[in-house]
């Protein structure tokens, strides 16, 4: 086998007498080979294990430059040899005890710092006492062009691993990352791809187009191992035969991140459940599985009773620490075949097939009801809360996912309405709820017209000095029935009637006239807005935006605006295109609830983002929530991003933000969202920075 391979060791490394060897063992040794000694060609005996040539003929001395044999002896070749070097020579001990395997290489030496070049075969040969060295014979190269011997040194230490093989797919050639990669020396291709029909795949490309790509788990001496193959057709330089040459590229590292990358987007980050966006693609596997077996699929909708007194009573820590547990009481409580899901604060879903459905739904109720009632030991009180279970049948109650969460949600209100801690089917009396939402949507039409919206201010402000450093523009419904209705109960509303549009460019207008009256006024900050998935997607979008910062006469490099993070969710190019051109109008953008479902870090780098706001369970939550908080943090330091903490609700989240470096804050513990009267009066009466 002929492979072009170069010995980095350094010229010090070959030049340094350690130890004077024994005169009779020299003498010994000149003896064993006489023979050798007057072949015109430099031959010489290397102790892998030692490090050190054992013996070599006085062509081989003229080679290293060595006054004698016992000189050339001394010298300690393993001082500063280059892991390369050091392994390629293990990987030689190895094959010449399993085999008589010979090499024939170019090597690279350096006497007295000169750099050598020779044609080397090696050969196993066995001491006296059993240990295996190696045979040397060197031919001089001659006259070798400078690229070729540095191609040659590059090829020797790589991490690449570079495989030649010959048309009956033995290898010809491995430079020491692919030898280092494989059990035995003569592995097949065919054997390192592994399953059939990748093989087939890779052999097929490589007929029609002369190359072929593979990535595949593969084995190998340090453990299962990812690599990234490349093979292309050539010839054997040595033969002229059609060859293939494969090269190898570890992406364990890379796949290992796309795996916790693809969990975190598809787990809760707080009690590692499956999320909305697994559940839902989890369904429509669920569906297709029960009309091919004959099955019913049940989605029930779990909220705890009393959750919310153990959040007000023990705080938001004691809170997730109950989630936690709940989480996995759940887990454990279902069958191996049924699926759990957080779906937000404190609701579950558990998603059921079954022959006998409603045997063994009442039967799983036992189950949950029994795990979930069981008090937890927060400190030193015991927290106990109770399941209200909702539950839709499929087809019955519907047949889309929306239209099932929506009947097993309004089933899990009757469920608390008949004293909570029970489980309710869904019936068709429940439409009254229906009923009264839609008399709600219908009322919100129109509540634009009226003037029933307001929009409340929220400062974010200075972690270290408390200095205002912009506002979040946040909209009330002040219904003249129900009173200031809750955004979770209208903006769902809007979204789904397709108001919010409408909405959320009367909100931004009005941020940017408020924006301009304040700066007038002096208070001149950054005021950012929340965009909705649906108005981030309209066609309309960036002439909405351009017309009220027109109308507003509003200097856009004064207003933000707001996403969330899943809006970002997939591939789509019209996302990039989107907030490229939001952007190029002078607004800011600021990623909102980051980490809460998706967490992948590619989009910080893939969109124009300038702020992070990371989510308030980071900020409220356990301890591994905030190890993921300070990683995100790191990030946007790295990044140049603004780092917002939300929800900061008490002085020790405070302490821990501010520890953290996290630039700006905004919760609670500062202000609750105000109307401008007040919001104003607070201007005047508290410091303002530099947005």
């Amino acid at each position: 086998m002929v492979s072009p391979i170069s010995s980095g060791d350094s010229p010090a490394a070959l030049a340094i007498p350690l130890s004077e060897p024994d005169p009779s063992a020299l003498a010994e040794r000149a003896q064993r080979y006489a023979a050798l000694e007057w072949l015109s060609r430099p031959v010489w005996v290397f102790d892998i294990d030692h490090k050190r040539v054992h013996w070599a003929n006085t062509a081989a001395l003229s080679v290293w430059q060595a006054e004698s044999l016992q000189a050339l002896c001394a010298r300690d070749m393993g001082r500063d040899m280059s892991g390369s070097v050091a392994q390629r020579l293990a990987q030689y001990q190895s094959d010449f005890a399993a085999s008589d395997a010979r090499f024939n290489e170019q090597w690279t030496v350096y006497p007295d710092g000169v750099p050598v070049s020779l044609n080397v075969r090696f050969s196993g040969h066995r001491l006296p006492d059993g240990r295996m060295c190696m045979l040397c014979e060197a031919e001089p190269v001659g006259s070798v062009a400078p690229e070729s011997l540095r191609s040659v040194e590059a090829l020797l230490h790589t991490a690449v691993m570079i495989t030649l093989y010959g048309q009956d797919g033995h290898a010809l050639y491995r430079n020491p990352a692919a030898r280092a990669a494989v059990f035995q020396p003569d592995e097949r291709l065919e054997d390192r791809v592994g399953d059939p029909a990748a093989y087939a795949a890779l052999a097929a490309s490589l007929t029609s187009q002369g190359v072929g790509t593979l990535t595949l788990s593969v084995p190998t001496p340090t453990g299962q191992r990812w690599h990234e193959l490349s093979a292309r057709q050539c010839r054997d330089a040595v033969t002229g035969q059609h060859a293939v040459l494969v090269s190898e590229a570890d992406i364990s590292a890379i796949k290992r991140t796309e795996e916790r990358a693809n969990f975190q987007a598809l787990h809760d980050a707080l009690t590692g459940l499956p999320n909305r966006t697994h559940f839902m693609q989890r369904f429509a596997w669920a569906v297709s599985e029960a009309q091919a077996q004959g099955q019913e699929v049940a989605l029930l909708f779990i909220d705890l009773d009393h959750f919310k007194d153990v959040n007000d009573t023990l705080g938001h820590a004691a809170g997730d620490q109950l989630l936690v547990t709940m989480a996995q009481r759940l887990r454990h409580a279902k069958r191996s075949s049924d699926m759990v899901a957080r779906w937000g604060g404190d609701e579950f879903l558990v998603l059921v097939m079954s022959a006998d459905i409603r045997k063994d739904l009442a039967a799983l109720h036992d189950r949950i009801s029994a795990a979930v009632a069981t008090p937890v030991r927060i400190g030193d009180v015991d927290a106990r809360v109770t399941p209200s279970v909702g539950v839709a049948l499929y087809p019955r109650d519907g047949d889309t996912i929306e239209i099932l969460l929506r009947n097993a949600d309004l089933a899990m209100y009757a469920a608390k309405d008949q004293g909570r801690d029970t489980m309710a089917f869904y019936d068709e009396h429940m439409a009254q709820t229906v009923r009264s939402r839609t008399e709600l949507e219908a009322e919100l039409r129109h509540a634009l017209a009226r003037q029933e919206f307001e929009v409340y201010y929220q400062p974010r402000v200075a972690a270290g000095s408390n200095a205002i450093m912009g506002v979040e523009a946040l909209v009330r419904w002040n219904h003249p029935r129900l009173g200031l209705v809750s955004p979770d109960q209208f903006i769902p509303l809007c979204e789904t009637t397709g108001l919010i549009r409408q909405l959320g460019l009367w909100v931004f207008a009005r941020a940017a006239q408020q924006q301009v009256a304040w700066a007038a006024q002096g208070f001149d900050m950054v005021v950012s807005v929340n965009l909705s998935a649906r108005q981030f997607m309209h066609p309309e979008l960036l002439a909405d935006l351009t017309r009220a910062l027109q109308q507003a006469g509003a200097d856009p490099a004064r207003l933000e605006v707001e996403i969330t993070e899943s809006m970002l969710l997939g591939h789509d190019p019209r996302q990039l295109a989107v907030l490229q051109s939001i952007a190029a109008l002078g607004l800011s953008i600021a990623l909102d609830d980051f980490g809460t479902g998706y967490s992948n870090l590619a989009y910080l780098q893939r969109f124009p983002i300038h702020t992070l706001k990371i989510d308030k369970t980071f900020i409220q939550g356990s301890d591994a929530n905030r190890s993921l908080a300070e990683l995100i943090v790191s990030l946007c330091q790295l990044m140049k991003l603004t780092a917002v903490a939300e929800g900061v609700e008490t002085q020790e989240q405070l302490d821990w933000v501010v520890a953290q470096g996290i630039a700006q804050y905004q919760g609670y513990l500062y202000a609750r969202p105000l109307p401008v009267v007040q919001f104003t009066a607070l201007l005047k009466n508290r410091a303002l920075g530099d947005a």
